[in-house]
């Protein structure tokens, strides 16, 4: 049983953040009010101190999915393509929020989990803004502290032995970008860790304590097959979105060109038919190594 990890975490997400954005995860859970359980509020928005003209990034947990859609398509989608992301705006504050079921975040966290995209962005720091009760608060916290085992577990093998515990944590990261399309320059998996090393000292060193979840025999092999599982997971979704992000391709192009410095401009043709104008955005970002 881990006793070093989980204090940690639950800690980290009780610290404060901008009022505005804890208002605007009460009402995100507001709109959910059937299944809704926990908010998180996650990635780089959290080190900003002026929120206005962000995206901001948010998890919301929820029961099940038949009680957070009343069930048809979007249930299904969620449950297939785990997770879907919708945009919500509260108060001038704009923000994308993808919803998982407790159970799926609990696995997704784990080393059970298909693919890193879950585990990778809840190893780094996050905040619970909204929760509704104690059992789905000790939920959030326990999933969580399954992110950072399961990154550190699948990092070790692929790392040089005795590595400094920074050093474990840049591998994992490295690797968690390699098996997503992502929007980030080069570089970027290792200065989240030198970002903040004091942070991830004591979170590794914690879960190190506790004793990590052992590896797959073949780790190299299973890291390809995350790598082959996640890229095709991140145009599923991309195609997904198409369908319930309302002007999901402007986010596409802002998000790349905020991350990577570029100047991609939509065009009319490719925000008429946002699937069509996303796939064709491929190549090309492929090519530049925007996106890996």
């Amino acid at each position: 049983m881990a006793k070093n990890l989980p204090p940690l975490v639950a800690a980290e997400l009780a610290q404060p953040v901008d009022q505005r954005a804890a208002a605007m995860a009460g009402a995100l859970a507001a709109r959910y009010a059937n299944a809704a359980r926990a908010v998180l509020f996650y990635g780089s928005c959290l080190r900003e101190r002026n929120l206005d003209g962000l995206m901001l990034d948010f998890y919301l947990i929820v029961s099940d999915y038949r009680s957070a859609y009343g069930g048809g398509w979007l249930a299904t989608a969620n449950r297939m393509i785990p997770p879907n992301v919708f945009p919500f705006e509260h108060q001038g504050l704009i923000a994308k929020y993808a919803v998982l079921s407790e159970a799926d975040f609990a696995r997704l966290n784990g080393m059970d989990a298909d693919n890193v995209s879950v585990w990778a962005r809840f190893s780094q720091p996050a905040r619970l803004l909204w929760v509704s009760d104690a059992m789905a608060r000790a939920r959030v916290i326990g999933a969580i502290a399954g992110a950072v085992p399961t990154l550190l577990s699948l990092a070790r093998p692929m790392a040089d032995e005795g590595v400094p515990v920074l050093e474990l944590w840049k591998t994992g990261f490295a690797l968690t970008y390699n098996a997503e399309l992502r929007a980030e320059k080069t570089g970027r998996s290792t200065s989240i860790v030198d970002a903040d090393p004091v942070r991830y000292s004591r979170f590794g060193e914690a879960a190190l304590a506790d004793g990590l979840p052992p590896a797959p025999q073949h780790t190299a092999r299973h890291w390809r097959r995350l790598q082959r599982r996640g890229k095709f997971l991140s145009i599923a979704r991309l195609a997904k979105a198409s369908f319930t992000y309302a002007g999901g391709i402007d986010y596409l192009a802002w998000k790349i060109n905020r991350h990577a410095g570029t100047a991609l401009e939509i065009k009319p043709w490719q925000r008429r038919w946002p699937l069509l104008g996303a796939i064709t955005l491929l190549p090309r970002l492929l090519r530049s190594g925007v996106i890996r």
